[in-house]
């Protein structure tokens, strides 16, 4: 019997939220939170499997398949473990189509897969979850690190995995700030985004290439190590995703009672109702944090991470 693990990232959408289902560029980066996949070859037959892993097995065999590669449908057990928060767009499902793409090609094929062919899986099996995924999650969680993202069609995506990483001077300013778990799934959002541009295409056009731009010059702003750029960047992408009518009353309120610690966004795909999921919060100063959580705010620490999809080390055992 055969033990196969693989983790991988859960991300945060720096900037470029439902823009990038646009052909817009996106920035994400990897943060140091992680979903593990572990599968265990058994010589049951009948195993019965959840949807998304059931989904994510066809998925796996008919990329295979497509791809000519030589492989055995076998059965396994499988356990998913992860520290990843689910519901607040920090790509849960993308880590989780990641690490169990990984594990199924490894266990049907009986090699270790290259990142890439993960990550081209992984994005089809990330259609279980929000129907049009613009394929950014799954590229981080891959990739790990920073990633600047654009998807021009289905079959041409630019992934560009960049050689730098947020300085301390702005990342330790950084923080996550909870507004509540979105009554709408991530898939309701981008159809939601969808319909107010074709109701309002000039606007909504508009409020795109703003994030566009916004995204651009949080890459100049990290590059230079500029916290005032990187500020006015989180200040002007959150305007342009209100904009969008992605961020509910609740969360803009909570956003603009919080103006004299710092500056904030939503990061992911947001909620109308009532929460928005996550808040990108980029602090005045370090000392603020004291001061939000003496005020109840649900704070998560933000922390990047240079690291993508891992084979778990010294999981990979055969029993006879």
């Amino acid at each position: 019997m055969t033990t196969i693990s693989y983790s991988a990232p859960g991300k945060i959408i720096l900037s470029g939220e439902h823009s990038v289902v646009y052909a817009k560029p996106a920035l994400v980066t990897a943060v140091d939170y992680r979903l593990t996949c572990t599968i265990k070859s058994t010589f049951s037959k009948g195993i019965s499997y959840e949807k998304p892993m059931h989904y994510c097995i066809d998925t796996a065999l008919s990329y295979l398949k497509s791809k000519k590669i030589a492989h055995e449908k076998k059965d396994f057990t499988y356990l998913i473990t992860s520290n990843i928060p689910r519901g607040r767009g920090m790509g849960s499902s993308a880590a989780y189509c990641v690490a169990v793409s990984a594990c199924l090609y490894h266990h049907f094929t009986g090699n270790e897969p290259t990142t890439e062919t993960v990550n081209s899986i992984a994005f089809l099996c990330e259609k279980y979850f929000h129907g049009m995924p613009s394929g950014v999650d799954v590229s981080a969680a891959s990739f790990g690190g920073l990633i600047f993202y654009r998807k021009e069609f289905e079959f041409l995506k630019y992934i560009s995995a960049l050689n730098f990483k947020i300085p301390t001077n702005i990342q330790d300013r950084l923080v996550l700030i909870d507004s509540g778990k979105p009554i709408e799934s991530t898939a309701h959002m981008v159809k939601h985004v969808g319909k107010q541009y074709n109701t309002h295409p000039s606007e909504m056009e508009s409020a795109l290439n703003t994030i566009e731009k916004t995204t651009r010059r949080m890459v100049v702003s990290i590059v230079k190590e500029d916290p005032t750029m990187f500020a006015q960047a989180v200040s002007d992408n959150g305007a342009a995703l209100i904009d969008i009518g992605i961020v509910s009353k609740q969360t803009q309120s909570l956003i603009a009672s919080l103006l004299s610690y710092g500056v904030g966004k939503v990061t992911g795909a947001g909620g109308i109702k009532k929460g928005s999921g996550l808040i990108l919060f980029f602090l005045n100063n370090t000392s603020s944090i004291k001061d939000l959580e003496k005020r109840g705010v649900k704070i998560i620490p933000f922390v990047q991470s240079q690291e993508g999809l891992r084979l778990a080390s010294g999981t990979i055992t055969s029993i006879s």
